[in-house]
């Protein structure tokens, strides 16, 4: 049996409506997580997407944040935010264990500028992450971290390493944190598949950078060993991309092949 799962942060539901909707028509992944979208739960136009035949599970408020994970079968069980600690300040992460996979809608913070309260808060959301995973999960569940972690991993994730240097995505700190998140057992399905340098998934709006290729791999999907063995392929899909109005990241589909 095939499984399929689509990440993409929309940049506001209600601006990109049409836009995932095309996608979950033309692909009808099983689980589609969303992010960044800009939207109150009570405000989510959900009935497109029953339409569709798509449950929704939200986590949405007023601001810039956001996630929505759509899937074809009910979640068993679900989580808005951060189950250790304090709640969150924002709606950033979503969890959702669907048919025996737990699976991380995650929004990680931008951190705006090295240094400032942002690029501090990002950095203790990290942390805050695998504390949840240590209190919540085992590395032999079946396990799926997706999302914008706003973080390029290497140098094959930046189209420039030395304009990157020294900017937000792309410090040691944020690969230290990273790193030690993925230290729980988890494994990147594109670089399984694509070793190779690129494949870019956001890009600025400005300076012609998506027909420049000057952009950055920050949408990403992790699994536990379990699937990661089992990812049978991802795509990065850039014709969203050239759609009118688009988001500046485009949609990440990954497949596995399940027992």
């Amino acid at each position: 049996m095939r499984f399929s799962l689509v990440t993409w942060n929309v940049n506001s539901i209600r601006t990109r409506l049409d836009h995932v909707l095309t996608y979950l028509a033309n692909h009808e992944p099983d689980v589609m997580c969303l992010q960044e979208t800009k939207v109150e739960d009570t405000l989510f136009p959900r009935v497109p997407f029953m339409e569709l035949g798509y449950t929704m599970t939200l986590y949405g408020g007023k601001g810039l944040a956001g996630v929505a994970t759509l899937s074809k079968r009910k979640p068993q069980r679900w989580h808005r935010g951060f189950r250790e600690g304090v709640s969150d300040k924002q709606c950033r992460l979503l969890f959702t264990h669907i048919d025996g996979i737990s699976i991380y809608n995650m929004y990680v913070p931008n951190g705006t500028a090295v240094g400032s309260e942002a690029f501090v808060y990002k950095l203790e959301w990290l942390r805050r992450l695998r504390v949840d995973l240590d209190a919540h999960e085992k590395r032999e569940h079946e396990l799926l971290l997706c999302g914008d972690f706003n973080i390029a991993p290497d140098e094959r994730d930046v189209w420039s390493v030395d304009a990157m240097l020294g900017h937000t995505h792309f410090t040691e700190i944020e690969h230290e944190e990273l790193a030690h998140v993925l230290e729980f057992g988890l494994h990147d399905c594109y670089r399984k598949h694509h070793p190779e340098r690129g494949g870019f998934t956001w890009f600025d709006y400005r300076m012609n950078a998506f027909e420049r290729n000057e952009g950055l791999r920050i949408d990403h999907v992790y699994a536990s060993r379990s699937l990661y063995e089992r990812s049978a392929e991802v795509i990065h899909d850039y014709g969203p991309r050239s759609w009118s109005s688009p988001s500046d990241h485009i949609p990440v589909r990954a497949v596995f092949d399940l027992p």
